[in-house]
């Protein structure tokens, strides 16, 4: 059985949108809850989560867009409109700096040997925030704040970012585009929100599918495009982008992804990391709103992280 790291904090709880809003609290206890109910939970090593630091933010993002976000911050009972699927509460900055500062911290952990992978159950997702824009429920990247991060105070000169949320992961790939350093692997529903352009670049590599796929044809197009991309590519760290709003039962996209396709792609990404990584990898939680799915797909993640 793997060492695996699992990282999460009170103040991911706290950050609220409005009523009915997909992206609720509620979302990291259905995790947790299922991970108890599972047994898996008493199997990993818990970490809190530290607040980034804005020298980490600042990586991946302007010194405008941090601005903006701490002057839109509201106080008291308010909420302020970031984009009209995006707002913030008085609690959303401190969650924000959790959940990017988690990636930071799981990045630590492993790339010093304190722990073969990680999982970062926190909120708000993170991948569509580009270099100097907050959108789609996301402030900061902290997928790609933990790849600079990894790059720049570890040395790394390779990492692979691996993103199955269904929807595509804009922001992420825009801050790496012009950068040799990091792979972009993703799959994602298509036509479908942000409805962006991919870019055309070697290391990013794009599997858009219709709707209405199922894991036949999400195994597929990983197989044949993602799997030998980081294999040529031998990165020394696996990030990944956990979204499990592709399953069948989550409305919020229309694909079919189940349990096993979730705990198949993790094997395959915990495979490669063992043969080019020493193991590391990283996963921290993008998208996934119907709970129950969203629990136990989470659990199957983290149990083909462990190995069991």
């Amino acid at each position: 059985m793997r060492h695996t790291a699992y990282l999460t904090h009170a103040d991911c709880h706290q950050h609220a949108m409005f009523d009915g809003h997909p992206e609720a609290p509620a979302r990291l206890g259905a995790i947790e809850d299922r991970l108890i109910a599972s047994g898996l939970l008493d199997l990993l090593r818990y970490h809190e989560a530290p607040l980034v630091t804005r020298e980490q933010l600042a990586r991946v993002h302007s010194a405008a867009h941090l601005d903006r976000l701490t002057e839109l911050a509201p106080e008291g009972d308010a909420l302020a409109e970031v984009d009209p699927d995006t707002w913030m509460n008085a609690a959303t900055l401190d969650a924000a700096q959790r959940a990017a500062g988690a990636v930071v911290h799981a990045v630590d952990l492993v790339l010093a040997g304190e722990a073969d992978n990680a999982f970062c159950n926190v909120r708000p997702p993170g991948h569509h925030a580009e270099y100097g824009q907050a959108m789609g429920f996301c402030f900061y990247n902290n997928i790609a704040v933990g790849a600079a991060h990894a790059l720049a105070v570890h040395g790394l000169e390779r990492v692979a970012i691996a993103d199955f949320d269904v929807h595509h992961g804009n922001g992420t790939e825009v801050i790496f585009a012009d950068t040799s350093q990091v792979l972009v692997c993703s799959t994602y529903q298509h036509p479908f929100y942000p409805y962006t352009a991919p870019l055309e670049r070697e290391t990013l590599i794009h599997c858009p599918l219709p709707a209405g796929t199922g894991g036949m044809g999400f195994r597929a197009a990983v197989e044949e495009h993602w799997l030998p991309a980081i294999d040529a590519f031998a990165p020394e760290l696996i990030l990944v982008s956990a979204g499990f709003d592709a399953h069948l039962e989550d409305d919020m996209g229309g694909m079919q992804l189940v349990e096993s396709d979730y705990a198949w792609v993790t094997s395959e990404l915990v495979e490669l990391a063992g043969r080019h990584a020493g193991g590391r990898l990283v996963s921290a939680l993008e998208g996934g709103y119907a709970l129950s799915a969203l629990g136990r797909s989470a659990a199957v993640h983290v149990q083909a992280m462990l190995g069991i």
